[in-house]
């Protein structure tokens, strides 16, 4: 029988914080995970908020919830000090063990943090609420303002925007924050995507209302005014018709007979989309194409010892071929022709076992380097594991770039067709990692997604670095990551779980960046064939 799913959005917000920051308050991020096992698995985590002990996240946290199953959750509160995605040198705040059936139940769940099961941390709740998506439709907004009032004593106000919706009882629930524009008293921000479920639960005629503020460091914003509106209202945009609201301030409406505003705020441009899921463009045709690059320099060890990564255990096995079956066996099933060019990186072959080669087929036969099926990537890795001499270094760009020109030729075609996943098994350090940033931020315009498994006990900070779940990355020149394509997961962290506790971490994000990917191109799935009559 199928499993009755539905979508599920969380929204996280706490109070009274612990402050751990010498001089200010904490820079607070909540992380999502699931239980799986014995094991808790990431399902994603909001944005950091600067130097606030209450804060309330304007990203949301989508899942989907099973009526049949009990859904372990963990919400996780970090002070965060660093850019890297790893959390282990965070100060952690406090968490929240929850099921998802008790959230949905409730709709709001409120909780004191726990920095261990029955250890509370002293300070700090966290409230919780739920919201079923029912609609695959998102609202496109654009706004600017006008002479907006003065904040600050020295230079211009630095005005922000939140959008809040109207909850059960009428209380205001946060469904967006804009970037901050420094120093601007008629400031334009970027445009931006909100769900319609989250933006108005998919009610155009529910209140609104937009707060704009002046972002002050030390966490306390000050008003500069208010107004509301709906959401059908915002799309009198959408025909050209200019849309505009007066800025409110209460204060100084009380004290001002002749005030009327703080300042106007407009809509540029406002549209209703269709928000499309990966299954969308799975089922209209899209072909996942898998390709596997495997790390063969000295530091692995002689594969005949039983210290070294590519040594074979009794049962066949070891932590690539592990790695390798846990990812490819999830992978292969959208892939029609079972055929996957695999390709080792790092060693010197036969006959002449002169230079290292950087990117060699596993088949030898670089022509056709294509295996059928996961097993015959094993078996190219079984066969040539005792013909080659391991050597070095550890360079990642060419295989990079030998999938990406492919990716790149399949991205000419003006539909939603072809997606490329390059998984990487390696054990260590990259040697040439500003050639791997220039290679991976050009990768990040192409239908690509690289996934990198980390295997043994080295020191990963340069692949956390590639991992850039916080847009950090960037290219030796400057230039930024056009979205999000590596993720990085170090096999120890599951050398004891389940093989599908490994995959469903490193696969979590290949969906939403092959959506994210065919957003950027403006395109669409493919139409769905009809079934053959039999």
């Amino acid at each position: 029988m199928a499993d009755c799913v539905s979508k599920v959005e969380l929204t996280v917000s706490c109070s009274n914080l612990l402050d751990k920051d010498v001089g200010s308050k904490s820079d607070p991020l909540c992380v999502l995970l699931q239980k799986s096992g014995d094991k808790w698995t990431e399902l994603g985590r909001t944005e950091r908020l600067k130097n606030t002990s209450s804060p309330t996240f304007s990203q949301h946290l989508r899942l989907d919830y099973h009526f049949e199953t009990v859904q372990n959750l963990k919400f996780g509160i970090y002070d965060i000090d660093n850019s890297t995605s790893d959390l282990g040198d965070d100060d952690y705040l406090g968490g929240a063990e929850l099921t998802l059936g008790q959230i949905v139940s409730s709709k709001t769940v409120t909780r004191p943090l726990q920095l261990k099961k029955d250890k509370p941390a002293g300070k700090g709740t966290i409230t919780v609420t739920a919201e079923e998506i029912k609609d695959n439709r998102a609202i496109v907004l654009e706004l600017e303002a006008k002479k907006l009032d003065n904040k600050d004593t020295f230079g211009k106000s630095d005005p922000f925007l939140e959008i809040f919706k109207q909850g059960d009882g009428g209380k205001w629930q946060l469904v967006h924050r804009t970037e901050v524009v420094q120093n601007n008293l008629s400031p334009s921000w970027k445009k931006f995507t909100v769900p319609l479920q989250t933006f108005c639960s998919c009610d155009l005629e529910k209140p609104l209302k937009v707060d704009c503020s002046d972002h002050d460091k030390d966490g306390s914003h000050d008003l500069i005014g208010s107004f509301t509106t709906k959401a059908s209202e915002l799309l009198k945009a959408a025909s050209g018709s200019p849309v505009e609201f007066d800025c409110i301030n209460p204060e100084k409406q009380k004290k001002k007979k002749s005030y009327k505003n703080s300042g106007v705020v407009s809509v540029k441009s406002c549209k209703l989309v269709t928000q499309y899921t990966f299954l969308d463009f799975v089922m209209g045709g899209c072909q996942v194409n898998f390709t596997v690059g495997i790390d063969f320099t000295g530091s692995n060890g002689d594969p005949r010892s039983p210290n070294s990564l590519h040594f074979m255990s009794p049962n066949g096995l070891n932590q690539y071929l592990t790695a390798l079956w846990s990812v490819g066996q999830v992978v292969q099933d959208y892939d029609t022709d079972k055929l996957f060019p695999a390709f080792g990186f790092g060693a010197k072959l036969p006959p002449d076992f002169q230079a290292a080669h950087h990117e060699f087929a596993l088949n030898f036969n670089p022509g056709n380097p294509y295996c059928q099926g996961i097993q015959g990537i094993v078996d190219a890795y079984r066969a040539v594991l005792p013909q080659i001499k391991l050597s070095g270094p550890t360079n990642f760009s060419p295989i990079i770039n030998h999938v990406a020109s492919i990716a790149a030729a399949a991205a000419q075609a003006p539909t939603a067709s072809q997606y490329f996943v390059l998984l990487i098994l390696t054990d260590g350090e990259i040697t040439d990692l500003d050639q791997t940033r220039d290679a991976i931020v050009r990768a990040s315009r192409l239908p690509l997604s690289i996934i990198i498994v980390g295997v043994g006990p080295a020191d990963f900070k340069a692949m956390e670095l590639l991992d850039g779940d916080d847009g950090v990355l960037r290219s030796t020149v400057g230039e930024a990551v056009s979205r999000d394509i590596v993720q990085f997961v170090p096999f120890r962290d599951f050398k004891d779980a389940p093989m599908a506790a490994l995959a469903q971490s490193v696969l979590a994000e290949v969906p939403k960046q092959l959506v994210s990917y065919f957003k950027m191109r403006g395109l669409e799935p493919q139409k769905q064939q009809p079934a053959p009559k039999s």
